[in-house]
């Protein structure tokens, strides 16, 4: 494992940030694909999951979209696989993560952990609150400048 402080830092910019989570979803999606699994399914599927009511499926699409700046389409047809898969289902006009569903994401959530520890494991907690906040900023400042483009 590398050390933080045998790194020498760049100046974080877009390509910076870009390689780090292409980096880190390539593992994400690795660990996706043995479970017949994509990364757009496995966010839909836990924003229904962690969702504090029931969402419509244009609720649940308009968050994905929010987040992934996915095509409104693919969303959808993402949201078709989820339920045929049986880890959604449409409970009147809500849809609803099934056990299955739970499941999964539980099983991801297993399998990635150790993952997770070993790229995130010893990165000082100052280091990360640093990263956080300017994450936080830059992802405002994208979605600021997303909104007015298309506008």
């Amino acid at each position: 494992m590398t050390s933080t402080a045998a790194i020498t830092a760049p100046v974080a910019d877009s390509r910076a940030l870009g390689l780090a989570h292409y980096a880190a979803r390539g593992l994400l999606e690795q660990v996706l694909a043995r479970h017949g699994s994509t990364f757009q399914q496995q966010v839909t599927l836990r924003a229904a999951v962690t969702a504090v009511t029931p969402l419509t499926r244009d609720e649940l699409a308009s968050q994905v979209q929010g987040a992934l700046k996915a095509d409104p389409a693919d969303i959808r047809t993402t949201l078709d696989e989820l339920l045929a898969k049986h880890l959604l289902v449409a409970g009147g006009t809500h849809l609803h993560p099934t056990d299955a569903g739970r499941d999964l994401l539980a099983i991801l959530a297993a399998e990635t952990a150790p993952i997770t520890a070993r790229v995130w494991g010893d990165i000082p907690a100052e280091d990360l609150a640093a990263a956080g906040r300017v994450l936080a900023l830059v992802t405002e400042r994208a979605n600021a400048e997303l909104a007015a483009l298309t506008a």
